[in-house]
């Protein structure tokens, strides 16, 4: 399900606190890479992300991968930093706003 404009937001609000949690690095988006991102996404659900690339469409293409994600929601890109969020079901951290 898709964020609201408001709830997009709010996340973005909280995200500025946050440091990056995954660095992609040369290796680009390994499969241990996304295993580590569902466990962060599973804990804090709102993840940023650092990107070390030299080449912008390389950045973006990675960006993509990592978003195209089940469930995995971009809220915020800038620069080589890229900011996801996934709701985890079980454990709820983050109490998104209403509609």
């Amino acid at each position: 399900m898709p964020l609201s404009k408001s709830q997009l937001k709010f996340l973005r609000g909280k995200c500025h606190a946050l440091n990056p949690v995954i660095m992609v690095g040369q290796k680009g988006v390994t499969p241990q890479l996304l295993k580590e991102l569902d466990i962060a996404l599973d804990q804090h659900e709102l993840v940023k992300i650092k990107i070390v690339s030299e080449d912008r469409e390389t950045t973006l293409a990675m960006m993509d991968e990592i978003c195209a994600r089940e469930g995995t929601e971009r809220v915020q890109v800038i620069g080589k930093t890229l900011t996801v969020f996934r709701r985890n079901n079980q454990k709820p951290v983050i109490q998104l706003p209403k509609d």
